[in-house]
């Protein structure tokens, strides 16, 4: 297991030449998240959110970030987390629907919405405030510390697929079950597989088509194996902290540094998801100078998006209590719907392109409601 605190080099320097010990050490601690270097979630949610921490710490919090698979698999970040073999980690709860039942219930809602800086803020508060949700991370040894959302994901085929006649047979990688439960209603064959391995089974044919977003046409060169992208939203996905931070480790912080962390996720989440939309967007640009065809769906298509969506609201609280587990299923996704009506309200005056007023808004708003003393601290 790997220390939670690591003396850098010049400390064990001068322990050895028998200096005198200066007032604190440097902690320095593991980040991994699964996601290549320059994807958003990688990118901005943890390099230049470890940047930001060293300059909020003073240079006193230290992270050293892994990327890609170096470190962890995809499926393997949560138990990763959980024996801090990374201090904190980006966990995707749909990987472990068995560990995560309450944040797989909570995303099931994601094919209904298509705001992801509403979701981003809104799935934080939630998840860090809900008691229901707590306990299931406390449960798993973790301690959430902000929130992820994608961009509507949408389908990037080797054929074109515009309609439901063409989408019929399609095998069609997905990501949770709620999309997964369309894709079979209009005919394709959903794959559930993680998004590394988009690429490859575009390009050996296991898939026909993949569901993410757009800014995976560049950021992952789909548009090499995926020709035909059509912008059909099917739902986001946040569930999972993408700060999910070792018990342990945490315990093991101060206040104070607790406290610059929180401050540091609140600018990482706003400069993530305001970065994230702006790339997706760019990526659908590039992709079509490249020769991608990018198409609208047809009416029908998306119609049976829009009919699916009612079919969610009204199935969501028996499939989080029968399929999940949830005992209250009722008040947990109410909660979260509240949450994120409430967010949308917040958000409705705010520059959407503003970084500090977002993270503003999420430091009084979220972690202000929080004491660095006892949040996370079993």
């Amino acid at each position: 297991m790997l220390s939670t605190k690591k003396i850098i080099p010049f400390v064990a320097a001068l322990l050895a030449g028998g200096a005198a010990l200066p007032l604190h050490a440097e902690t320095g601690f593991i980040a991994n998240s699964f996601y290549d270097a320059e994807h958003p979630l990688t990118k901005f949610g943890y390099i230049e959110w470890a940047k930001t921490v060293k300059e909020i710490s003073g240079g006193d919090l230290n992270p050293e970030v892994y990327t890609g698979s170096v470190l962890l698999a995809p499926r393997a970040n949560l138990q990763g987390a959980r024996d801090n073999i990374a201090n904190v980690a980006n966990i995707a709860a749909v990987y472990t629907p068995s560990e995560l039942p309450v944040a797989n219930a909570v995303q099931e809602l994601g094919f209904n919405y298509s705001d992801p800086l509403t979701a981003i803020f809104a799935v934080a508060d939630f998840s860090m405030h809900n008691e229901v949700q707590l306990k299931e991370w406390a449960d798993n040894g973790i301690v959430y510390l902000g929130a992820y959302a994608t961009p509507p994901y949408i389908l990037f085929c080797n054929k074109p697929v515009r309609t439901l006649e063409e989408i019929k047979g399609k095998r069609i990688r997905t990501a949770g079950s709620s999309v997964s439960k369309w894709v079979e209603e209009v005919g394709g064959i959903p794959v559930n597989v993680p998004s590394s391995e988009m690429y490859t089974g575009l390009e050996r044919g296991t898939l026909d088509c993949a569901t993410n977003a757009a800014n995976d046409l560049i950021d992952r060169s789909l548009w090499e194996v995926a020709r035909y992208t059509t912008v059909l939203p099917t739902g986001m996905y946040w569930s999972g902290p993408e700060w999910g931070f070792n018990t342990g480790f945490w315990a093991d912080l101060t206040s104070e540094q607790r406290k610059q962390l929180m401050d540091a996720t609140a600018h990482g989440m706003a400069n993530m998801v305001v970065n994230y939309l702006a790339r997706s967007d760019a990526a659908l640009e590039e992709a079509k100078e490249k020769g991608n065809e990018i198409y609208q769906p047809s009416p029908e298509l998306m119609a049976s998006v829009e009919d699916f969506r009612e079919k969610v609201l009204g199935d969501i609280y028996n499939i989080a209590q029968e399929k999940y587990g949830v005992s209250d299923a009722a008040s947990l996704i109410e909660d979260f719907r509240f949450t994120y009506i409430k967010w949308e309200k917040l958000l409705e005056n705010v520059d959407r392109s503003d970084i500090g007023a977002l993270a503003d808004m999420a430091r009084k708003e979220i972690y202000g409601t929080l004491d660095p003393a006892t949040y996370g601290i079993q």
